[in-house]
């Protein structure tokens, strides 16, 4: 397939020197609201056109799907235009910034008839598939606990993206999406969502301790942090058993099920660029590892911890 970059921030370059290890992977097209950026951009990848803005993108009929990597605020903007135009979109992660704001994402892709999906790429991570895998088969019999933490120290400047409330800023967004995305797919959804945490001054969640409860009795003990390192593990334990997700939890290369080691280092973001290319080609709208109700459920419980936290982004979304 033809793929198209929405912006050229640091993801967007991770990202796209992955795309150019796939397969069957063209990426014809680059934007950014600096046109000197994205010619830049399509230099470093040998991207035949840039443009300066993401409408003359979609304007382009040689792009048949896209990936928005813009700042989190613009996810919801820059998709629903890009389904209008009659593009498949892989957008990154958190896929909006309220679930009304997914929603409508979502059925305007149903609507269109084009794939959409959330860029949760640790789900496609080949240990992270072992580690569900294993608890799918009972290895570690009923798990009855998920402890996962991802956080670290990022000098505050209210014009920083991740600490800017127009841009979608702030730990939950950012940094929690990953530990409650895990317990989502291991778990699934919470009953009961208890949340603690700190505000900066720009209005968005500097840290947050959160605590999702399940009809089973069950519970995950998640943490996310822009002002504390904490790492990025994962421990999940079960009623015969345990797995660590050695640090980084989001894309590991090492996971211990029951004492015994599994590593890799085929590990990235190609996996799910493969998986988004053949689902996309193949008349798919959404992938069943990534679905649009595990991605609304996700969006959910950020909202409920947000709303708990005191963070809104109201105004933002307007």
């Amino acid at each position: 397939m033809k793929w198209g970059v929405i912006a050229t921030g640091g993801i967007a370059q991770t990202v796209t020197a992955d795309m150019l290890k796939v397969p069957d992977v063209e990426v014809v097209a680059v934007s950014s609201r600096d046109l000197a950026r994205a010619q830049a951009f399509a230099d470093r990848f040998g991207i035949k056109r840039a443009y300066g803005d993401y409408r003359e993108l979609l304007r382009d009929e040689n792009v048949e799907i896209v990936y928005v990597a813009t700042p989190h605020a613009q996810h919801h903007e820059v998709t629903l235009a890009a389904l209008d135009a009659g593009k498949h979109v892989l957008c990154e992660k958190p896929i909006a910034l309220s679930s009304a704001q997914a929603e409508e994402m979502i059925v305007k892709a149903s609507v269109e008839k084009r794939f959409l999906m959330e860029a949760m790429w640790t789900r496609f991570n080949p240990l992270i598939r072992k580690v569900a895998q294993a608890v799918a088969d009972g290895e570690i019999g009923e798990v009855r606990m998920i402890r996962a933490d991802f956080g670290f120290q990022h000098p505050f400047h209210e014009s920083d993206r991740l600490w800017a409330k127009e841009a979608g800023g702030g730990s939950v967004l950012d940094l929690g999406v990953y530990p409650i995305a895990l317990a989502h797919q291991l778990l699934g959804t919470p009953t009961h969502i208890a949340a603690h945490g700190k505000l900066a001054s720009s209005g968005v969640d500097a840290d947050a301790g959160i605590l999702l409860g399940y009809e089973n009795g069950a519970h995950a003990l998640l943490s996310c942090s822009l002002v504390a390192n904490t790492g990025s593990s994962a421990t999940i334990v079960g009623t015969r058993g345990r797995i660590e997700i050695v640090d980084p939890m989001f894309n590991p290369t090492k996971v211990i099920i029951n004492g015994v080691e599994h590593v890799t280092d085929d590990m990235g973001y190609r996996h799910q660029i493969h998986e988004v290319q053949i689902w996309a080609s193949t008349g798919q709208v959404e992938h069943s590892e990534m679905s649009w109700v595990a991605t609304m459920d996700i969006m959910r419980t950020m909202e409920e911890v947000l709303e708990q936290l005191g963070v809104s982004y109201e105004d933002t979304v307007r």
